[in-house]
């Protein structure tokens, strides 16, 4: 029997593949000194307590002080979670995000005062101060996205215990990322000629996608078996979650905290509840999909484990990480010139954690550090992990762009639009394989690839979505989340998204427990419309050219200086309506309509 292959230790991977983590903090040392400075601004913040609306000067300097501290905590915060995720195993990073997340706290409990006192300032003082004080129009974005949620303001007192409040708060997250990226370990799998692999987070979804039946259906069950075998933990762990977004949403007077979550964004809850009933509508497609699948594979049963199998056999997409840069940098020429310089920019400069190690987060990611961006992965060769780095790339241009063109309290563009440049380049890959291949072999397989796109992005994020609002509302009804129940509830809506045809492995219902974006507070929603108005930008880029571009990077440079509605709005596409996802599906449809007119030749 062959030798199980390890996961190396991170001091086994070449530097030239690991992330520049060193421009951000040369040491640790440095790193402890801005931590101190930090310390040194929380009692500064009392001196400006119950003198905001006194003059225009004494709200301007409270308010430079705060941009000012953003900078100094977005630097601190890159440093520690950055240096904590490339291994966490190791304590002392840890620790150091645990002493920053304190000192985070206790500045938003110092600076708790500002948000009342800034509601009580009248429309009329406001607009004198702008007008007294032209350096204040630099705010005036903020102050008025602030003082849009008066209603949801509490008192100064109020509102320091929820601030001092925040630690907690966040602790279901911290666990449950503790819990999957360094305590949970699963037993090998075994592929169809009793060869062992390591299983881990970052080597499943190959499993999943290999042609070898038994080596996807021993790592479906080891998995999920594992996760379930502490179901009680982890529903814990999530209901508690769930009672912390439940508990300030009661506390600042929302209706859920689904309203709450999205009005911090400024996104109206009709966005979610629309994504939710375009999908619905559209379900026969997803249904017709899994058909095709079952056909494609040959197989009597189509279970849970064959989802992401490859339909079309013989294809050798595999490559190189170098390769894979080469092939997103020329992807990306519809962008412009200006865009593949950074792009190129980030690709020779250490931008990117490449490789998984022991202990290395799961997943991919993007940071939008002000120093530069930081993209983690953990980058296997498949074309699903070619089109992760067009993805983390897209996040990463969007966090430069609105760095170097936004004033600092402006730059952070919302999680709202964040999926939409990401997806955006992972649509003009996909565009850019397909006009390359004359294969209809090739060309089934990246089509297989783009249909796998629609399924798990506005399909499954979808059904995250969907699962994440209704145990919302049974935990605002008073139903406990047991495992049972987030089980029972996650097995229907699989049922609902996969259809009557496709077996539901027991194990599937599971699956809830390793999704960390059910941490994220109703986050996942927005991959799915970030994927719609991707496919509607993509398509206007490669119409209209020149035009469309220029209006994509105003979207890309505006950070968070126009409500996100409007952002992409400027840019082409009106999420208000439901227009983008119905015209994403209709080409799901299209394209199941190719795939099978090419397996039938």
């Amino acid at each position: 029997m062959e030798e199980v292959k390890k996961i190396p230790e991170r001091s086994e991977i070449e530097e030239q593949y690991k992330w520049a983590i060193h421009d951000i903090y040369a040491t640790d040392e440095l790193w402890e000194a801005d931590l101190q400075k930090a310390k040194e601004l929380i009692p500064a913040y009392a001196e400006f307590a119950g003198k905001l609306g006194e003059s225009a000067q004494s709200l301007y300097a409270f308010m430079e002080m705060e941009e000012n501290t953003g900078v100094l905590a977005d630097s601190l915060a890159n440093y520690a979670m950055r240096k904590s995720d490339e291994d966490a195993r190791d304590s002392k990073y840890q620790a150091m995000v645990g002493r920053l997340m304190s000192t985070y706290v206790e500045l938003n409990a110092a600076s708790s005062f500002a948000n009342p006192e800034i509601m009580a300032i009248s429309d009329e003082k406001m607009e004198a101060f702008y007008a007294e004080l032209p350096a204040l129009e630099r705010y005036r974005r903020v102050l008025t996205d602030m003082r849009r949620r008066r209603a949801h303001t509490l008192s100064p007192e109020e509102e320091k215990l929820l601030a001092a409040a925040g630690e907690m708060a966040n602790a279901p997250d911290t666990i449950y990322g503790m819990f999957c990226d360094a305590d949970i370990t699963f037993p090998d799998c075994t592929d169809g000629e009793g060869k062992k692999h390591p299983l881990s987070q970052g080597t499943y979804i190959s499993y999943m996608e290999s042609s070898d039946r038994e080596l996807r259906k021993s790592a479906f069950e080891t998995l999920y078996r594992t996760y379930g075998s502490f179901k009680n933990t982890i529903a814990a762990i999530l209901n508690s979650q769930v009672k912390q977004l439940q508990f300030f949403a009661q506390a600042r007077k929302y209706h859920s905290s689904l309203e709450a979550s999205l009005d911090r964004t400024n996104v109206p809850v009709e966005v979610y509840t629309n994504l939710i009933e375009a999908v619905h509508k559209n379900m026969d497609k997803m249904h017709r999909y899994m058909e095709l699948r079952k056909k494609l594979l040959g197989v009597d049963e189509l279970h849970m484990y064959d989802v992401y199998s490859p339909l079309v056999e013989g294809v050798d997409k595999k490559a190189s990480i170098e390769d894979a840069k080469q092939t997103v940098y020329e992807a990306c020429a519809p962008l412009g010139e200006k865009y593949r310089a950074i792009l190129k920019e980030g690709f020779d400069n250490l931008w990117i954690d490449v490789y998984e190690n022991a202990g290395k987060r799961s997943g991919a990611y993007s940071a939008g550090a002000r120093v530069h961006p930081f993209v983690l992965l953990n980058y296997t060769g498949t074309l699903d992990s070619q089109f992760t780095l067009a993805h983390e790339m897209g996040h990463a241009l969007h966090s430069y762009l609105s760095n170097k063109t936004q004033n600092p309290i402006d730059s952070d563009y919302v999680i709202f639009v964040a999926e939409v440049a990401s997806t955006c380049n992972e649509a003009l890959l996909m565009e850019y394989l397909l006009a390359r291949t004359t294969d209809k072999k090739e060309r089934a397989y990246l089509i297989n690839h783009f249909l796998e796109q629609f399924r798990t992005t506005l399909y499954r994020q979808t059904m995250f979505a969907e699962f994440e609002m209704n145990i919302g509302k049974m935990a605002q009804e008073g139903v406990s989340l047991t495992p049972d129940v987030l089980c029972g509830e996650y097995r229907r809506l699989n049922r609902l998204y996969y259809g009557e045809n496709t077996v539901l492995d027991e194990e599937i219902d599971n699956e809830w427990m390793r999704i960390p974006h059910f941490y994220y507070n109703y986050y996942v929603f927005q991959y799915a419309t970030g994927y719609a108005a991707a496919i509607a930008l993509s398509r206007r880029i490669l119409k209209e050219g020149a035009p469309a571009v220029e209006d994509y990077l105003g979207f890309l440079s505006g950070g968070c200086s126009k409500s996100p509605i409007d952002l992409l709005k400027g840019a082409g596409v009106d999420m208000s309506t439901t227009k983008p996802v119905e015209e994403a599906l209709s080409l799901f449809g299209e394209l199941i309509d190719e795939m099978e007119a090419l397996m039938q030749d």
